[in-house]
């Protein structure tokens, strides 16, 4: 029992430094082992072995062969699961990071007049999330004025015209 118990501690302290180290072992074998370990997996499979075999030398009384019997089949169904679902989570994408590009033809209010020769600036939504700018525009601008932009001058400065309804 004592060596069941210390092999389920053991994937618990397995996974933590998995979560730590992440990516040590594919780090060490590269290609070679092309997916088929992690460090996560085999954490799975050591606790669920130790704590599977436990609970199966505990309330039965089929002896230390067959816990262990039960408890490598767990380890190994957990190990298979952990497995497929990390490979599912690392092939998840997420949408671009949105780019000053981005902003050429969104819309956006003046929340600082712009004077015919200088900057303002105007509030517009990109990624759906407000974003202060400083705007210019070739004609002064008051606050509140609907405009759209009309060129990216920088990461932080836009060009902008006003709306024509």
């Amino acid at each position: 029992m004592t060596l069941f118990l210390g092999l389920g501690i053991a994937g618990i302290v397995l996974l933590v430094l998995s979560l730590i180290f992440d990516g040590v072992l594919e780090g060490f074998f590269g290609d070679f082992l092309d997916g088929l370990l992690s460090l996560p997996a085999i954490a799975g499979f050591v606790s669920m072995l130790g704590f599977g075999g436990a609970v199966v030398l505990g309330t039965t009384g089929i002896g230390v062969a067959g816990a262990t019997a039960v408890g490598v089949l767990a380890g190994l169904v957990t190990g298979w699961v952990v497995l497929k679902l990390s490979k599912a989570l690392m092939r998840e994408q997420t949408d671009a990071t949105p780019r000053s590009a981005d902003l050429v033809g969104t819309a956006g209010s003046v929340v600082t007049a712009i004077p015919a020769s200088g900057y303002g600036e105007v509030l517009v939504h990109l990624g759906g999330q407000p974003l202060k700018l400083s705007a210019k525009s070739t004609a002064p601008l008051t606050r509140g004025t609907e405009v759209w932009v009309e060129a990216s001058l920088s990461s932080t400065s836009v060009s902008v015209r006003p709306v024509e309804r």
